[in-house]
């Protein structure tokens, strides 16, 4: 199977997952919604519209640019490497994103968050052998993603993710689990991850690294590839 950069994990526990609302706790854009798979079981909590506009705020847009040495340049500056999406882990401007969005410690990041504005910060630590990296914003007061205590759940659940396609505007994707474990690790360069969470979902370039929710809102993994055949044709399958 061939990986085009975007999927989920189980986060890290996420022990940054503070709650603090500041002044980012309202969803000022436009979201699509789009639904790739019919969901089984309990219907979603309060319906698609309302669990995006609840969620929304945990989620940011970013760009990530190499800081650049006058060594490597005529000047110093910035160039821009990759764009993704992330998600705020905890209040105080902690956001977390994919590693390969992320690519390496000490990259610049602009993050638009929720209420339209842009935010500045940096990359401060990567795992690329588990595909996650952790931002920084500076003076950045955002609302944190509110982790589940389920670690598994079985096919056919629904599930939702937001991120930002290159080219297109924001989307909210609702899907389904297909399964737990893919069953062996990826690797793409010096990325990967050990194992990931299977979701029918027709996920794209740049949403890899954005949230992914459960039908009650709460945070389940983080997209980190999507899935396409031997020809590049998409499976409509992704992973976290």
């Amino acid at each position: 199977m061939f990986l085009n950069k975007s999927c989920l994990i189980p986060l890290l526990a996420l022990g940054l997952a503070a709650c603090s609302t500041g002044e980012v706790n309202l969803e000022s854009r436009s979201i699509d919604l789009q639904q790739t798979a019919q969901p089984a079981g309990a219907p979603l909590a309060g319906g698609m519209a309302t669990l995006v506009r609840d969620a929304g705020p945990s989620y940011v847009t970013l760009t990530v640019s190499a800081v650049l040495e006058k060594s490597q340049s005529k000047d110093s500056g910035k160039s821009p490497v990759t764009s993704g999406s992330g998600f705020v882990v905890d209040g105080q401007g902690y956001v977390m994103t994919a590693a390969h969005v992320a690519v390496r410690s000490g990259n610049s990041v602009s993050a638009r968050a929720a209420n339209g504005r842009i935010y500045s910060g940096k990359v401060i630590k990567i795992l690329p052998g588990n595909d996650m990296a952790l931002i920084k914003l500076r003076g950045f007061n955002g609302h944190a993603a509110s982790p589940t205590a389920q670690a598994c759940f079985p096919r056919g659940t629904t599930l939702f993710s937001l991120g930002k396609p290159h080219a297109q505007g924001d989307t909210a994707r609702f899907g389904t689990v297909e399964d737990m474990s893919f069953g062996r690790p990826v690797q793409y360069g010096k990325f990967g991850y050990p194992d990931a969470m299977v979701m029918r979902m027709n996920t794209q370039k740049g949403e890899s690294g954005g949230p992914v929710f459960d039908g009650q809102g709460q945070l389940v993994g983080m997209v980190v590839s999507t899935l396409s055949d031997t020809s590049g044709r998409p499976l409509n399958l992704a992973h976290a």
